[in-house]
């Protein structure tokens, strides 16, 4: 475990996903780092909106009304990533993800703490393209050569009369 009882998965999370986004550089982390911002603090605010309405309504009322919680600032999540400088949507999944894995698998300084757990799971996610950065620059570097027969075969459609 981390320090603080910080999730260590948020770091692995951003760090895979920085090279499944072809990899560390200036230009994607200037992308990538303010849409996790934007998807821990959205998770933050849908936390907070389903506890406040919990503690004001019941039953099928409650049910509704987190339908209508996610819906809306979900969808305003989305909506950010048509701005050019957002539109890296997978990153605010990254930071959404991470902050509900957190939030309520305990973790964080204050576990159960709902702004202690955004604080604890941005951390873990900005530091995920930093290790990224370290592993392609300072990590062993394999390149391997495929041979004919490692080569996986193509599939031709086939063709029935």
């Amino acid at each position: 475990m981390t320090s603080f009882h910080s999730p260590p998965w948020a770091i692995f999370i951003t760090w895979a996903g920085t090279f499944a986004a072809g990899g560390p550089s200036i230009g994607l982390l200037k992308k990538f780092w303010p849409t996790m911002i934007i998807g821990g603090i959205f998770a933050y605010i849908i936390v907070v909106c389903f506890k406040f309405s919990a503690q004001h309504l019941t039953g099928t009322a409650q049910i509704l009304a987190e339908c209508v919680i996610l819906f809306v600032f979900n969808g305003a999540m989305m909506l950010l990533g048509r701005i050019p400088a957002l539109s890296f949507v997978p990153g605010m999944f990254f930071g959404f993800a991470s902050y509900f894995a957190t939030v309520f698998g305990g973790f964080g300084p204050v576990p159960g703490d709902p702004l202690a757990a955004l604080a604890a799971s941005l951390l873990m996610n900005l530091l995920g393209p930093i290790y990224a950065w370290l592993t392609a620059h300072f990590g062993a570097h394999h390149h391997h050569t495929e041979t004919a027969d490692q080569r996986l075969p193509e599939v031709v459609p086939s063709r029935q009369a």
